[in-house]
Formats: C-alpha cells, sequence, structure tokens
C-alpha cells in the first residue's frame, strides 16, 4: 500500500486520529495481514502532516501490536486474532488487488515553479559561498549580519517594516519561530487568540507552549475583529496579507483597530506575512509592523517565495521582547543552514531576489487565471472561487452534496490530488465542503488536465 487518504479534523491530536483510523482498518480487514503500509513520509505527505505525527501513531500500533517494523523495510500489519474483532464488521475491501490510479496531477500548495527557478544563479553563488572561509563555522546563533541587513533593506523597501538588522532573529522555519517565540511568550502570557479557520501548524505550536486558544471567525469576507473586546487574551496571531486559508486580506481599517487593541491591552500582535509578494490584483498592502513596530512582532520566510528546500525564515522582535530573547537563546545555535544564509545574502545582495519575485509574480499571476478560468468554464455554478486575488492556491467551495472525504476521494480515483480545509478550522465548520488546490509548481498543461479530470470525477 503506497498511500492513504482521509480527512483530519481538529477535536483529537493528528497522531491520535491516524493511530484509530488505521487500526480500524487492519480490524475490518481492509488491511490485511503481512500487507505493507506506507512510509512514514509518504504517509505525512499524503495526509499533509508532519513525520513525527505519522511515526507517533505508527509506534502506538507497533506497541498495540497491529503492525511491526522490519529493518530496513518498513511497516507491516500483523494477523489480528478473529477474537479481537467484532463479529458485526465486515470487510470493506473489495479486492486486494484492485488497481488504485497513480496520482496525475497533485494540486499542492506547497511547490514552486522549477521551469523558471533561477537555478543558474544560485549555483553560481552557492559555489562561490562553500569556497569562502565563513561556511567552516556554526555562525551566529541569531542569523549571520549579512542576510539580516539584506532582509531590513527588503522590508524596509517592499513592506514598509523600519526594522534594525540586530532586531531580526533568522531561524528554519515559520512553525520553528513561533516555538522558540512561545518559550518567551509564555512567561508573561498563558492564551492567545487565533483565526478560525487559521493556520493548523501555529496552533500545534501555541499548544505545545499550552497556550489556551481563543478565536476570531473568519469567512470569505474576512475577519471579524468586533469579538476582541470579549477575549481575555493580550495575543493575538494573523495572517492579515493573505489569511491563511481564506485567501481574504485584511483592510487598512481593521489593521489600525487591532493595533489599537493591541496597545489598549499591552499585548502583541504575531504577524505572519508568509507569501506577500504574490499580490496579482494590486501592490500588496503594507505589514501591521509598518504601522507600529512596538507591538508587532512580524514573520517571514523565504519557502513560499523561493525555495522550500531552503529552510529558512525570520522574524522582527519589538526591543522589550528581543532582549528577552537573546538572553534566553545566546548559548544556542542557529537552525537555519549559515550555507543558505550567506548565499540568500548574497543572492539578495546581486538583485537577483527583486528579479526573481518580480518574474514570478507574472508566472503565477498567469497561472492563477488559467487555473480559474479553466475551474468556472468547468463547473459554473457548482462552486464558488475564493482567494484569487493573491497567494499560490485558491479554495473552491463545492455546491452539493458530497462531503469533503467524498471529493478527496472521487478526484484521487481519477488520478488528481486536491487537499482538504477542515484542519484549518477550530469551532467553526462550513456549510459546503472548501477544497484547497495549489498550482505554483504546476505547468499550464498540467492544471488544464488537472481541471478535466476533476471535472469528470466530480462531474
Amino acid at each position: 500500500m503506497k498511500t492513504i487518504i482521509f480527512a483530519l479534523h481538529d477535536r483529537l491530536p493528528k497522531y491520535k486520529q491516524i493511530y484509530e483510523k488505521l487500526k480500524s482498518m487492519i480490524e475490518q480487514g481492509d488491511i490485511q495481514a503481512n500487507e505493507p503500509l506506507p512510509s512514514i513520509r509518504q504517509l505525512a505527505e499524503s495526509l499533509n502532516v508532519s513525520r513525527n505525527t505519522t511515526l507517533m501513531a505508527y509506534e502506538q500500533l507497533v506497541a498495540e501490536g497491529y503492525i511491526r517494523a522490519e529493518k530496513r523495510k518498513g511497516y507491516f500489519v500483523n494477523e489480528v486474532e478473529p477474537l479481537f474483532i467484532p463479529k458485526t464488521q465486515v470487510s470493506l475491501r473489495q479486492s486486494k488487488n484492485e488497481p488504485t490510479s497513480p496520482v496525475v496531477v497533485d494540486f499542492r500548495a506547497d511547490a514552486v515553479d522549477t521551469a523558471h527557478f533561477p537555478l543558474k544563479a544560485w549555483r553560481r553563488i552557492s559555489n562561490q559561498v562553500f569556497t569562502s572561509a565563513n561556511c567552516f563555522h556554526y555562525g551566529d546563533p541569531f542569523g549571520e549580519l549579512c542576510l539580516r541587513e539584506q532582509i531590513a533593506v527588503y522590508l524596509l523597501e517592499s513592506r514598509g517594516v523600519n526594522a534594525e538588522p540586530n532586531a531580526i532573529i533568522i531561524g528554519s522555519s515559520t512553525q520553528q519561530m513561533l516555538l522558540s517565540l512561545g518559550h518567551i511568550l509564555k512567561d508573561e502570557f498563558d492564551s492567545i487568540v487565533v483565526e478560525d479557520p487559521g493556520y493548523d501548524g501555529a496552533r500545534e505550536a501555541f499548544e505545545f507552549h499550552h497556550f489556551q486558544l481563543e478565536t476570531v471567525p473568519v469567512s470569505e469576507a474576512g475577519v471579524n475583529l468586533s469579538s476582541l473586546g470579549k477575549v481575555s487574551s493580550r495575543l493575538i496571531y494573523v495572517t492579515p496579507s493573505h489569511q491563511s486559508p481564506m485567501g481574504v486580506s485584511m483592510p487598512i481599517q481593521q489593521r489600525f483597530m487591532l493595533i489599537q487593541w493591541a496597545n489598549k491591552v499591552k499585548g502583541y500582535i504575531i504577524e505572519d506575512d508568509y507569501d506577500s509578494e504574490f499580490r496579482y490584483t494590486q501592490k500588496p498592502f503594507p505589514a501591521l509592523a509598518s504601522i507600529d513596530s512596538s507591538r508587532v512582532i512580524y514573520l517571514g520566510n523565504f519557502s513560499k517565495s523561493f525555495l522550500p528546500g531552503i529552510r529558512l525564515s525570520y522574524m522582527v522582535l519589538p526591543l522589550p521582547l528581543l532582549d528577552r530573547y537573546q538572553q534566553r537563546f545566546r548559548l544556542f545555535e542557529s537552525t537555519a543552514s549559515i550555507l543558505s544564509q550567506l548565499a540568500m545574502a548574497k543572492f539578495m545582495a546581486e538583485g537577483e531576489w527583486r528579479r526573481h519575485i518580480k518574474r514570478m509574480r507574472l508566472v503565477y499571476k498567469r497561472k492563477m487565471e488559467h487555473l480559474t478560468s479553466l475551474l468556472r468554464k468547468a463547473f459554473g455554478d457548482m462552486i464558488s472561487i475564493i482567494g484569487e486575488q493573491s497567494g499560490l492556491y485558491v479554495l473552491i467551495k463545492v455546491h452539493s452534496d458530497y462531503s469533503e472525504e467524498q471529493l478527496l476521494r472521487s478526484a484521487l480515483s481519477h488520478g488528481v490530488k486536491v487537499y482538504p480545509t477542515s484542519r484549518y478550522f477550530v469551532e467553526r465548520r462550513p456549510d459546503r465542503p472548501i477544497i484547497k488546490l495549489g498550482f505554483s509548481g504546476l505547468s499550464l498543461e498540467d492544471i488544464e488536465l488537472g481541471v478535466k479530470l476533476l471535472k469528470k470525477a466530480w462531474g
């Protein structure tokens, strides 16, 4: 078995949901004795979760005897005694040898356009960096100064954020930055407001530090901040430039309202500006941190706009938090590769970064327009398209009686992999299933084929 896909929700830890699902499939005979399970990596990618999450699920199944790990081979299903299988359960497997459709088009959102990637320039700069003496040591625990200086210039020019290089912290990912940030915030705060729906990776980081979560609702029209007066939290995490996942942008009136709230409660706003470079209908909005940097913790990354594998993110801290952060982590090594930091600093200094962003904004705009045009022609009133003004994905609300899981399975049976949004919701649920379609890693031909196959699957 190469892949398994099913919807996850937020009412239970994800590893427990995976464990329960696999346990049920084994007990019911849907996965038979001695059949191989997907690798930890394959299952993590299929369900869009971390490898640690799938590893925990597998370890629990191993501990209970449902599966076994064979060295260098993977995980296999053990034979379960009939005594442990309820007699009322009937296997849903129709045929062990029933063929499954291979994935022909994968609408994943965490990919980049390889055809337009500046490979020649990046390889040249990386080779130059590798021969320099600077790459043969561990580096600054808070990030290389040359990269922090380049980021400071870029933020001022593109986002209006006036940041001192010393106030910028470099790390390996947004989630890792949030984990580190949580270590200093939990000394003063015990709860945080998050968007609903919102980025689940951020919630995981906050829950790791046992923050209590409060929510503000987000719809296709935008975030509703009217409930802020009723919350007890003095921290809020938002994605104002391109809300994750709904794709809406926060208007300037709400940005001022949020800043006023943070000043009133003497709290902080965590602004995740994860893909603000790619706005197609008008120029990117100024960042919250450009309005009041004393109350905003600004997060950015190079994963969405450049290359996921580079593992480079950054954070701009207000002065009181910066002092505490530097004291807490002064003896820790940086989580970001010094090679990647030095190469990116040189890439930016030579103007390659600006040229790359300018080029990719046009490339992705064309893909977005191509995808939305094809979707409207194929499905008409059957769907509503959400978030087509910016970003590297769109959401489609499907007006039918099918559930999210049914839509995912039907698409996969026709060779198309699309992604759920239920994992982003906390207390609310949409009235119709909403499916996520990323387009950044696909060619125009791939996009056209994918929509045709989706039409057959959902037609």
